[in-house]
């Protein structure tokens, strides 16, 4: 009887993104276990996660539910103590501080290089690619690849530096096409370790770091799907060592996760599962840290892009499970890889969460250059 009363609370709430339990659109909830409802009603986005990956509930099209959810704004209208507990943390605790660097290189970025090369396109590139006239995941990484490093103006010679280069793709693509040195820091042994195999012969440098401790001086710097691991308490000091590090004639390239409205913490699911202490930036986060450092320069909003980033990465990895051992990725695993990736893409395709690029300049630098420069100061 009471799981017949939570499960009218939820349909009202569901009605309004015309989603119901047993349905029959792709996007409607196929309910398994009738303490699923129970479960939402105490656990919030964490227990409808969880219940996914434990067989409660299945739905044909998760990336739709998640878009027609998330457009309803069911997310406000729905809260678990469990939420609230994790926004109180966040708002107190640095969850991303210097002794928890390492935390989501062990947790999710080791996870297994032979699961993110099933998934990911040969350079291994784990961010939102660019779509504009590319047919194939490779094409469009490749694309997304050239748009930063032209607009970084890169010249042979250049010393760049990758803040969390991930397997090395982005660092050999710039080594190779562009004829620049590069070095890279990670802070996933996993990656570290395919990185510089994969760079080996070129003029690349891969360091197992964290930003904070990095010493030099490089020409230009880009970060590719970093910056969502630093954490609110501290971007100033992100955009402080990104300012130390680059050369007075310096360029700096932000490639990030953005969200619609200031986070002091992130998704229970995703934290627990995906990406311990995650938070994504809000515009006003990010400026406010950026402003003491940079001028702004440009910034680009990729939109529609990385939906289809994602839904790439899980047709690949659909199609490759039975290639990787089930006892590394057993069933439940396998499910909980799904409801990543298809609600990612759905709360993409929303407008929920944004792509940006922002491309910054040190205060001070010339406004134009003369034939013979643009080499960057060391």
């Amino acid at each position: 009887m009471l799981e017949r009363h939570f499960q009218k609370q939820l349909q009202k709430h569901l009605s309004k993104a015309g989603i119901s339990f047993n349905g029959s659109h792709p996007h409607d909830i196929q309910v398994k276990n009738d303490q699923l409802y129970h479960r939402l009603i105490t656990q919030g986005s964490l227990g409808f996660g969880e219940a996914y990956m434990d067989g409660w509930w299945d739905c044909a099209s998760l990336d739709t539910l998640t878009c027609k959810l998330l457009q309803a704004r069911i997310n406000k209208t729905i809260t678990s103590p469990i939420l609230m507990l994790d926004a109180v943390l966040g708002r107190i605790f640095n969850l991303q501080s210097g002794k928890r660097t390492y935390t989501v290189g062990n947790n999710h970025y080791n996870t297994g290089n032979d699961l993110f090369q099933a998934m990911l396109d040969p350079l291994m590139l784990y961010s939102c690619a660019s779509w504009n006239n590319a047919d194939t995941l490779q094409q469009a990484q490749k694309n997304k690849l050239r748009l930063i490093f032209d607009k970084l103006q890169l010249k042979p010679g250049m010393h760049l530096l990758d803040i969390g280069c991930g397997w090395g793709g982005a660092a050999k693509f710039a080594a190779e096409e562009y004829g620049v040195e590069v070095t890279g820091i990670t802070i996933s042994s996993e990656q570290a370790d395919l990185a510089k195999h994969m760079c080996k012969g070129l003029p690349v440098s891969i360091q197992l770091q964290d930003y904070r401790t990095l010493e030099g001086r490089f020409d230009r710097i880009y970060s590719i799907g970093m910056f969502e691991h630093v954490g609110h308490k501290n971007y100033s000091t992100y955009f402080q060592t990104a300012n130390r590090l680059l050369a007075p004639r310096g360029l700096f390239l932000l490639h990030t996760i953005g969200g619609n409205q200031p986070a002091t913490s992130t998704d229970p699911w995703i934290s627990r599962y995906i990406f311990p202490n995650s938070m994504i930036p809000s515009a006003s986060q990010v400026t406010i840290a950026m402003e003491p450092y940079f001028l702004l320069n440009n910034w680009h909003i990729l939109i529609g892009d990385y939906d289809r980033t994602l839904l790439a990465w899980h047709n690949n990895i659909e199609q490759h499970w039975h290639t990787l051992p089930p006892h590394k990725y057993p069933q439940r695993f396998q499910r909980m890889w799904r409801y990543y990736l298809l609600t990612c893409a759905g709360a993409f395709r929303a407008r929920h969460l944004q792509v940006w690029q922002l491309l910054l300049e040190k205060r001070g630098r010339p406004l134009y250059f003369s034939d013979t420069g643009d080499r960057g100061e060391r």
